[in-house]
């Protein structure tokens, strides 16, 4: 008897992505930041309220930023969940940082809030919280928790385009947050991530260490006369090619919500 292979996810394509991308490289400006990654920084800003997104290569490069911006440092200690993807925690370690797992919630696989306290030392520098599956932790427990301790929550939100927590979208209420755009997603660009800047003192600084540690962004919108290396970074900004996929999976993003089950809109033809 034959063995029928179960693949593990199938992206949903419309058929029109090649059109926005052949777009993008009519603009001759197919490298990071073009006019299809504007737009995209635009639909998230204005339909989420986020105060300042930046698209970059992965969810896992964004929590690479994160870790950066937060100025985590060897021995500083993070807190995470057990059960997350490696990205989570990957990001902070390669700062030096320790990991302090805390267990999962009896009903999810999200943090339980209730042990995080009592895993809280003097070195501790930030919870790092994971919508898992695009299910919302207990966002008012945690931000309570960071304001008594002065630590940062950084979101995990790979999975939540468009999942929210008391009315809320998710990746609006730590002071960081990072979404992924990988194949696997609701909302994809084959690979590719966003970092969501909700606290402004990590804006300007965001952009450079994006910029490969330039201030390269600056200098386009006219604020310096040249550009130069003036901190730590890497090259985290997409193709725009990436960013035209991506702007056409956001415009269909409504046909997502109006299905009655995911399986619904992948046996419909593209």
């Amino acid at each position: 008897m034959s063995k029928r292979h179960i693949g593990f996810n199938k992206p949903y394509l419309t058929g029109k992505e090649t059109k926005y991308i052949l777009e993008s490289v009519e603009t001759r400006k197919i490298s990071g930041d073009g006019l299809f990654t504007k737009k995209c920084h635009e639909f998230f800003e204005k339909k989420y309220g986020f105060k300042k997104v930046l698209l970059t290569t992965s969810c896992t490069d964004a929590l690479e930023m994160a870790a950066i911006l937060i100025d985590t440092q060897p021995g500083d200690e993070v807190i995470a969940q057990g059960y997350t993807f490696v990205s989570s925690v990957n990001a902070f370690v390669l700062r030096g940082a320790k990991i302090i797992f805390c267990d999962s919630e009896t009903e999810s696989p999200n943090i339980d809030v209730n042990k995080i306290e009592e895993l809280i030392t003097p070195k501790t520098k930030a919870i790092i919280v994971v919508h898992y599956a695009g299910i919302a932790a207990d966002m008012d427990a945690l931000m309570k928790i960071a304001g008594k301790y002065n630590l940062y929550i950084i979101e995990d939100a790979a999975h939540s385009i468009d999942s929210f927590y008391k009315g809320r979208p998710l990746g609006s209420i730590g002071h960081l947050a990072a979404f992924s755009f990988h194949e696997t997603k609701n909302v994809i660009s084959g690979e590719g991530g966003m970092l969501v800047i909700n606290d402004d003192k990590f804006s300007g600084r965001a952009e450079i260490i994006r910029e490969k540690g330039t201030n390269r962004s600056a200098f386009f919108r006219g604020e310096v006369d040249k550009y130069g290396w003036v901190d730590i970074g890497s090259s985290f900004l997409p193709s725009d090619i990436l960013a035209a996929f991506l702007l056409r999976s956001l415009r269909i993003l409504m046909t997502f919500r109006k299905k009655k089950t995911y399986l619904e809109l992948l046996s419909q033809e593209p």
